[in-house]
Formats: C-alpha cells, sequence, structure tokens
C-alpha cells in the first residue's frame, strides 16, 4: 500500500536498530552531557575527531587504504585535538591528562565515537535501503531507546513553566538539527561514501566556536584557534585525493 513504511529483514532492522542505538540515543546523551559541562565553543572543537576516526576506522573495518599521507594526517589531526583538549599545554596536560580531560571532555569523546560508529554503520545499511528509510527507522530506534531513557524524568519537568525559546530550540533540534540533518548526511554517505563525507563536519568547529562567542559570549582561547587549525590541515591531508 502507497505511504507506508516497507517492512524490513532482519539484518536491515537490526542494522536501524544500531543506527538508532548509536547516532541518535547514545550520540545525544553523550553530547548533551558534554554541553552541560563544557563550553559549546570547545565542545564543538572536538567533531573535529569525527572525520580523521571515521576515516581511521573505515580503513580497519572496510579496507580503505590510508597511505603514508593519510597517516600523517591522522596524527596531525590527533596532535590539534590535544593542543584543544590541553588548552595549548601539551607537557602539562599529557603529564596530569586528570586536569586537562574531565567528564565533560571524556563525554565528548564518547560522542563522536558514536557518531563514528553511525556513519560506518549507514553505510551497510545504505546497501539495501534509502536514506529516507534508514533515517526514518534509525529516528525511531533512536525515539524508543530515549523514550525508556527518559521515563523516569519526564514526570519532573514543568511543561507550562517553560519559556517560549526553549520550545523553540526543541522544535529547530527536532526538525532540522534532526530529520533534515540526518537525510542529508544519509545521502552525502551513498554517493560518496563515509570518509568523504565526514570531511565537511570539520565546517562545525569554525561556526560552533564563531556562534558561541556571538550568541552566548563564550571566550575564544588561542589554543581553541590553534588547536582547530593544525586538527583541520590533518583532516585535509586525510581526505585529500
Amino acid at each position: 500500500m502507497e505511504g507506508r513504511l516497507p517492512k524490513l529483514n532482519r539484518q536491515q532492522l537490526l542494522l536501524t536498530a544500531a543506527l538508532g542505538l548509536t547516532g541518535i540515543f547514545l550520540y545525544n546523551i553523550f553530547f548533551f552531557g558534554a554541553l552541560a559541562r563544557v563550553p559549546a565553543g570547545r565542545t564543538s572543537l572536538f567533531v573535529s575527531l569525527n572525520p580523521t576516526m571515521t576515516a581511521l576506522l573505515a580503513s580497519l573495518i572496510f579496507q580503505e587504504r590510508l597511505g603514508l599521507r593519510r597517516w600523517m594526517g591522522v596524527v596531525i589531526a590527533l596532535l590539534g585535538a590535544m593542543i584543544v583538549i590541553t588548552r595549548g599545554d601539551l607537557i602539562s596536560g599529557l603529564t596530569d591528562i586528570s586536569q586537562s580531560i574531565g567528564l565533560g571532555e571524556l563525554m565528548m569523546l564518547g560522542a563522536v565515537l558514536s557518531w563514528v560508529a553511525y556513519t560506518l554503520i549507514s553505510r551497510k545499511a545504505l546497501e539495501s535501503l534509502s536514506p529516507v528509510i534508514a533515517t526514518t527507522y534509525g529516528t525511531l530506534w533512536g525515539f524508543l531507546f530515549l523514550s525508556i531513557g527518559a521515563v523516569g524524568e519526564l514526570g519532573n519537568i514543568k511543561w507550562t513553566s517553560l519559556e517560549w525559546y526553549v520550545w523553540a530550540s526543541i522544535i529547530y533540534v527536532g526538525a532540522f538539527g534532526t530529520v533534515i540533518a540526518f537525510i542529508w548526511y544519509y545521502q552525502g554517505i551513498k554517493a560518496i561514501g563515509p570518509s568523504r563525507t565526514a570531511v565537511f563536519t570539520n565546517l562545525v568547529p569554525a561556526f560552533g566556536v564563531l556562534f558561541s562567542a556571538l550568541l552566548l559570549g563564550e571566550q575564544v582561547l588561542i589554543s581553541m584557534v590553534v588547536g582547530g587549525i593544525v586538527a583541520a590541515l590533518g583532516v585535509s591531508l586525510v581526505n585529500k585525493r
């Protein structure tokens, strides 16, 4: 019947469940948990790890050869990330890692790994599903997982006391940050592959730092700028064809 979602076989159900678990449930739990503990600009810079980690794991799982230049890019990108994480003090930061990496940073690293897993799983799912169907089922699975986790907390929220901008933010995240963004992301993976699609997430740190300064008044540290540039250089080497 027209307009109905197609029935999935067992493998497709498992793949879409994995998409919902990694890209929607775990990613959002880690990401919003990090935002509650770390400034938005600093959090967005962690996203620069996505392309590098995606290319690295894709080479291990899908046997995509990196070559010497791309391996150099991986190392440089990780160096840039460490500059951001340690706030520019690499020696002291690495000597006493507990001073550089708190719970917020650990949660953001968890978000990065969740998104990398989501990207790689998407490649397999798109072999038999369209971007829209994969997004729909993945989102439904994610909604189920998030609903189970939120059962004990929904009753504590005073919905009538929420300001209009809170509702506007929720609608924006649901419509633009989830539905539209996920569909376009899938289409990119299907068209140019996971590694090249992930390179576009390099725009996230730049816009994240910019908007966090303009809208939230957050301080932009020199280490954030330098680390972001170094990470972007490394990613460009990883994805250069």
